[in-house]
């Protein structure tokens, strides 16, 4: 935890409206009601699901080696054994170790309650508190009974050393309170949920019996008066505060105004509001002379940062939160980090220094005490809420520094697919430590040293992507009842065995197997390790795969550690969360039947890539349904058409088809192999058909038809390359269409050819000069506005003159140059024109040139980046332009379009007249540069 990290005190509200029963649950997803009663028996879920699964998969398209598909519990001998086996080797490595230790506890299944057995709170880690105990010197008349007694009112704090400024305690006035027993005859005033998390920290008499004497009110507190460790005042009151949780803490919060700005913002609420202390009956005099008490300088804030920043945010009551938000974030850290008392013995040494030191004095002398709750709300599947215990537990000792280290250099070496994935395992990393791994009961094998504790679930999940390796020479079914290929008894599968097959150790003499059997597995092993990919959900991170990390350093040698893990996030329908009551949820069947397995994983690949929640959206499957079929359609009118050119030179526009092909195959290439699964869809369907559509058009426009070898090439590239997206539509192409022997998914991913990146920039070229002519055209051709305006008449075909520019001027490049040194992160710095201005090489009146073109310039870097700086063409635009003229005059309805050379009149403009003889402005002309040309029609 940081503890220099604002947390806020503000909890979560009531729970949601109850959700369905399991048994209405299993209804809806179409389970015979016959059936139901027989997942009492937990073992039934094993067998019941997991065919189910199996036969989705299959339909859905998956390629799995069923023969490795395995039960991870006892239920498993052969699997059961070996995590045993990973067990014993961890604690013989010093990893697992016994002890009390904070658990997050579900008090209803009397045992700790982990992540994958938690409703709600996957995640949430039990969060320490100093409880201050805080001597009631008043006592209301429900706790006149308890006089005699140390009755105290007991304030969780994370910030101990700051006690030295408390000038009175808050409570919530319309909040439950009680007087709960402890142990040495004390009394503490708190919230039963805090009493709660104490009786499992053997606070209690008795553990986990909360012994309740009284019950009372925020307000029956109000104006009580306690003695306060550490502060100079002799006693400090309870007031009122709205902003006090009983979620959180133990719902009484001791008062720094110094250093808290709700704390500083509450107090002078009171101080300056008559009708809020009429409200909660608190006495003028209580409140008036309370002074803000300095205890801690921090550079830039003072001794009193609480009101400084208050101030400055304008903070007008303690109901501002989202200010009092900004202002904790501000000052809580900056405390913390870099403050320094400047009262008690400790003063002039750092905050981080000596917070420690307060603590535990403050506990030695019993002025305090530790207090545990988790983090956040935990719901328990049995659907109790969870307390912090501190229980006797077998736990794994992640976190340890040396270990800690070698799973950082796992890390580093791992292939996460996305930085925020690594940005996860470094921050879980950072805070993981001690892990408990010990249950009373449930599913999963137990430990080697005690079979009455069961190893919980995130924990023997670890390395098991060994065990796939070799189950199918162990099991023959997926239980493990049945032996596998090398018939072996789960009983042989001892430690000196496993040993062997992973560890490289001397095959065992007197284990009763044959040696070419543990050869054989041992082969089998290290064909597939280390593992290249595992996929699994970003809320794993923060213990099974993290987890994954660490044991697989600590068991085996570094070459076998994990190359790459990918993550992802939850899947939405339609931008909303899945559920049944809003009419979106879909199971894997359910989806199949609508769409088809094809169209179902088109639209998941569409639904997004990183670790965000990905969408599936209906419109888009059902447009994907329609594009398949329309594709299927073209591919078998080309493969019966007699029409495909077979003959002649490869025309520019054949050029530009088979260049994009094969960057089409490239980038989906790199995007297959990064996971990025949109991204190849993009590349391997979305713009390998825009090609092909161009292409087909531009050809149309000239009369010509398609090259048959070229579209033979695209049906072939279209069906590789959204095999693994689309694997039957693929599939069918693949072998019926094109009558290939073989399937589609045993072909080879197709060669990438040449990528003409000169053919694809002239295109890009011809592309937009297309765009941008119909654009001038339309603009000339619209009639004028105004008074004198008349009706429109027809249009005189027209000849359009194109002012080109080859190269740019000695002028233009030295702005360039100037534009390009300074050109970072695709922004130019706010004093480029100012180095313009300076060239020596840019003075007088080339220099009313240059600035202009350098605006221009800067606009088209803001669209094409860093390509906006290019000196040099790959082509010559004039000749480009001559090469296509009747596709530009065809495309764009003209009777004939020219070049000019721009470049030359430019060079000769104090020669020229202002009016070009065509009608064209001049001062147009010198506007034109390389990829930048300009028009006229006449």
């Amino acid at each position: 935890m940081d503890v220099g990290k604002f947390r806020s005190r503000k909890a979560k509200t009531a729970q949601k409206a109850q959700s369905k029963t399991q048994f209405e649950i299993m209804k809806m997803l179409g389970i015979p009601e016959e059936e139901i009663p027989r997942f009492a028996d937990a073992e039934h879920w094993l067998s019941y699901f997991p065919p189910l699964g199996q036969r989705d998969l299959d339909r859905f398209g998956v390629h799995s080696d069923w023969r490795r598909t395995f039960i991870t519990t006892r239920v498993n001998p052969y699997y059961d054994s070996f995590i045993r086996w990973q067990f014993q080797k961890l604690r013989d490595l010093g990893k697992i170790k016994f002890g009390k230790r904070n658990t997050i506890w579900s008090p209803t299944d009397g045992q700790g309650c982990a992540d994958h057995e938690r409703a709600q709170g996957e995640g949430v880690q039990p969060q320490e508190y100093v409880i201050i105990k805080l001597d009631m010197l008043d006592l209301p008349p429900q706790l006149e009974s308890l006089r005699g007694r140390r009755v105290f009112c007991g304030a969780a704090t994370l910030r101990p050393e700051t006690m030295y400024g408390q000038t009175n305690v808050w409570v919530d006035p319309n909040g439950e309170y009680g007087a709960f027993e402890l142990k040495d005859n004390e009394v503490i005033v708190c919230t039963r949920r805090a009493a709660t998390n104490l009786a499992y920290q053997y606070k209690t008499l008795e553990f986990a019996q909360v012994t309740q004497l009284a019950t009372l009110t925020g307000q029956d507190l109000i104006g009580c008066r306690l003695a306060a460790p550490l502060t100079p005042l002799e006693h400090i009151r309870i007031l009122p505060m709205m902003a006090v949780s009983a979620l959180k803490g133990t719902g009484i919060v001791t008062s720094v105004p110094s250093d808290a700005p709700d704390d500083y913002q509450a107090l002078r609420d009171l101080q300056n509001k008559a009708g809020l202390r009429e409200k909660f009956h608190v006495d003028a005099s209580w409140v008036e002379t309370l002074e803000i008490i300095p205890i801690i300088e921090i550079p830039g804030f003072g001794d009193v940062s609480a009101k400084l920043v208050c101030e400055q945010l304008k903070v007008q009551s303690q109901n501002d939160r989202v200010k009092l938000t900004q202002a904790k974030e501000q000052v809580y850290k900056a405390g913390f980090y870099e403050g320094t008392l400047i009262v008690g013995p400790y003063a002039g040494q750092k905050v981080q220094q000596v917070k420690v030191i307060i603590r535990d004095e403050m506990l030695e002398q019993g002025l305090a005490m530790l207090y545990s709750e988790p983090e956040n709300l935990v719901i328990s599947r049995s659907g109790c809420e969870c307390v912090v215990c501190l229980a006797d537990q077998w736990y794994i000792t992640y976190g340890e520094d040396q270990w800690k280290q070698q799973a950082t250099d796992c890390l580093s070496q791992l292939e996460t697919f996305s930085p925020e994935t690594r940005k996860m395992f470094i921050t879980t990393l950072e805070w993981l430590n001690e892990w408990a791994c010990s249950r009373s009961f449930g599913l999963g094998s137990t430990l080697p040293w005690d079979d009455s504790v069961l190893i919980e679930s995130l924990s023997d999940s670890t390395i098991y992507m060994a065990y796939y390796t070799i189950a199918h020479m162990l099991q023959g079914n997926m239980e493990g009842t049945v032996p596998g290929t090398l018939n072996i008894p789960a009983e042989k599968m001892t430690v000196p065995v496993w040993d062997a097959i992973f560890l490289d150790a001397p095959y065992p003499e007197d284990c009763g197997l044959p040696a070419e059997h543990i050869a054989k597995m041992a082969h089998e092993f290290k064909y597939w390790y280390p593992f290249d990919l595992r996929s699994s959900g970003k809320e794993l991170i923060q213990n099974h795969l993290t987890f994954c990390l660490y044991n697989h350093t600590a068991i085996f040698p570094q070459k076998y550690w994990p190359r790459g893990i990918r993550t992802n996030g939850h899947l939405l329908m339609d931008g909303q969360k899945m559920a049944k009551s809003l009419g979106n949820f879909l199971t894997l069947e359910e989806a199949i039947d609508r769409y088809s397995s094809d169209v179902v994983r088109f639209a998941l690949a569409d639904a997004g890539d990183g670790l965000d929640d990905a969408n599936f959206v209906d419109a888009t499957a059902n447009a994907a349904i329609l594009r398949l079929t329309k594709e299927l359609t073209w591919i078998e009118e080309m493969l019966a058409s007699t029409a495909l050119r077979t003959e002649g030179d490869m025309t520019f526009f054949d050029r530009v088809f088979e260049s994009q092909i094969n960057r089409c195959i490239q980038e989906a290439d790199y995007n297959f192999d990064h996971m990025l699964f949109r991204e190849a869809l993009r590349c391997a369907f979305f713009e390998l058909m825009d090609a092909r559509d161009n292409y087909r058009h531009a050809l149309d426009m000239l009369g010509q038809s398609m090259r048959h070898d070229l579209v033979m090439r695209f049906i072939e590239v279209s069906a590789l390359l959204l095999s693994p997206i689309c694997p039957h539509w693929s599939e069918h192409v693949y072998t019926t269409l094109l009558e290939k022997p073989t399937s589609v998914i045993k072909a080879r991913w197709p060669e990438v050819g040449t990528v003409d990146l000169c053919v694809l920039m002239a295109n890009t070229y011809l592309t937009d000069l297309v765009s941008q002519l119909r654009g001038s055209l339309a603009k000339v051709n619209r009639p004028k506005k105004g008074k004198a305006a008349q009706p429109a008449e027809p249009q005189a075909s027209k000849t359009c003159t194109v002012f080109v520019c080859d190269e740019y001027s000695p002028w233009q490049r030295e702005v360039l140059s100037i534009m390009r040194s300074v050109f970072t992160d695709n922004t130019f710095p706010a004093d480029m024109m100012q180095r313009i201005k300076a060239s020596p090489a840019l003075q007088g009146p080339m220099l009313k040139k240059a600035l202009p073109f350098a605006s221009f310039v800067k606009a088209d870097c803001a669209r094409r980046g860093e390509a906006g700086l290019d000196e040099h063409r790959p082509f010559r635009e004039s000749e480009l332009i001559r090469e296509n003229t009747e596709y530009l005059v065809r495309s764009i309805g003209l009777d004939g379009v020219q070049t000019e050379d721009a470049m030359h009149i430019q060079e000769t403009a104090s020669e020229q007249p202002k009016t070009l003889p065509c009608g064209l402005a001049l001062a147009k002309v010198l506007q034109a540069a390389p990829g930048r040309p300009v028009f006229h029609f006449h």
